[in-house]
């Protein structure tokens, strides 16, 4: 594994812990705003992993600056790795993220830059869902053509 992929893996347990212990802390439903707050600041604004990105992006969510301290801790390793277990024990070991769980239906994906929004999204998302929940699919893939669009 190239060396500047082991440290971006690396520096990715801090968002993953903050995640945890916000859900833990604040329920489920802060996962949505919490993981578009980190997103922005990472991606579009450039923002390094530090104490100060995770703080403002937990309070721009809603929850406790304080847990941004998590990302350095094993505190919630345990847990984590029983979310990840979950996640992959659905999908199989062949399979990046995001990993997502629809009732029975669980799946990678869906990856699109730019991300659809309004009736372009709920038809592609009917789609995902049909093909998904369609016995013997498993897989669609293509070469990505461009990065990540985020704006």
């Amino acid at each position: 594994m190239p060396e500047a992929y082991r440290e971006a893996m690396a520096q990715a347990w801090g968002p993953v812990r903050i995640c945890v212990a916000a859900a833990a802390k604040h329920g489920e439903d802060v996962l949505g705003p919490l993981y578009t707050a980190l997103g922005r600041r990472r991606h579009v604004e450039k923002a390094e992993w530090n104490a100060e990105t995770f703080a403002a992006a937990l309070t721009e969510a809603g929850a406790d600056p304080s847990l941004a301290d998590a990302a350095t801790s094993t505190e919630w390793d345990e847990a984590l790795r029983a979310s990840h277990h979950d996640g992959i024990s659905r999908v199989g070991m062949d399979v990046g993220t995001p990993v997502i769980a629809v009732g029975e239906n669980a799946f990678f994906g869906p990856v699109i830059t730019p991300a659809p929004k309004g009736e372009s999204a709920g038809r592609l998302w009917d789609g995902v869902l049909l093909v998904a929940g369609t016995p013997g699919f498993y897989e669609l893939k293509r070469t990505r053509d461009v990065g990540p669009i985020f704006t």
